[in-house]
């Protein structure tokens, strides 16, 4: 393990309000709008396709975070918009794209094949990326990715491709294993966010961390599962995301 690397023991419910972290916030925006902004819909084009994706900024915003959805799921994941939501109460913007098309789902819900073509995920998540880098709302704010299950592992690969456009990774629950040729080429601060009860992932990401070059952390939920059901244990995931992005994207905000 490299000397950057830590790791952290977090308890559902705690709040650290003058680190950043966010309280309540979560429950505040129980609407898809962000603080004094609306919540588009876009296309984002990725190689011969193009993705559906809900872009959010708030006024002032710091940074934006690109979300990339687990198995199975889309970007109308409500856990994912959940954490999107607290994440805009910290003022940061978010894009909750769809990885796949309305085609590719129905396939991969039959087949199961495209959740795990990690490079194709991850492709797509580097076109999104330079499709922010293009867009006028946020061209000049720093980029931080949030990655779950699968999407983890794909978020990874595509910080490590292109490592001069993302400022910071944060994995929920993720396979970071899917990711461990790209690992060690991953520049971006990244946060490995794992429930106690989940013994398999924490298994994985601790092996992932260790191969990481990058300054990581390693923040063990207790008693939460893969998926954070238990009561505080997402509003836990996004306190420590919103703090993570806001130290990591607030610093390289542009002028």
């Amino acid at each position: 393990m490299e000397e950057g690397t830590e790791v952290a023991i977090e308890r559902p419910g705690r709040r650290d309000r003058a680190a950043g972290g966010n309280g309540g916030r979560a429950m505040k925006h129980a609407e898809s709008t962000a603080v004094g902004d609306e919540t588009v819909t876009v296309r984002v084009p990725a190689g011969a396709v193009s993705l559906e994706a809900d872009l959010a900024v708030p006024s002032g915003a710091i940074g934006v975070v690109l979300f990339a959805h687990g198995s199975g799921s889309s970007r109308r994941s409500e856990r994912n918009r959940s954490v999107a939501r607290s994440l805009r109460g910290d003022g940061l913007g978010t894009l909750l794209l769809d990885l796949l098309t309305p085609r590719e789902g129905l396939v991969d819900d039959y087949t199961g094949r495209l959740r795990f073509d990690i490079a194709l995920l991850a492709a797509r998540l580097v076109a999104a990326t330079e499709w922010l880098a293009g867009e006028p709302r946020t061209a000049r704010l720093p980029v931080g990715y949030f990655g779950a299950s699968t999407g983890g592992g794909a978020a990874l690969v595509a910080a490590a491709e292109r490592p001069e456009l993302v400022g910071a990774v944060v994995s929920r629950g993720g396979r970071p294993d899917l990711a461990s040729a790209a690992l060690p080429r991953v520049r971006a601060p990244t946060l490995l966010i794992v429930g106690g009860a989940d013994e398999e992932v924490i298994a994985l990401n601790e092996a992932a961390m260790a191969a990481m070059v990058a300054p990581a952390r390693l923040a063990i939920v207790p008693g939460a599962s893969h998926l954070f059901e238990e009561p505080g244990a997402l509003d836990t995931v996004a306190a420590l995301a919103g703090r993570w992005f806001v130290e990591h994207l607030g610093a390289g905000r542009g002028g």
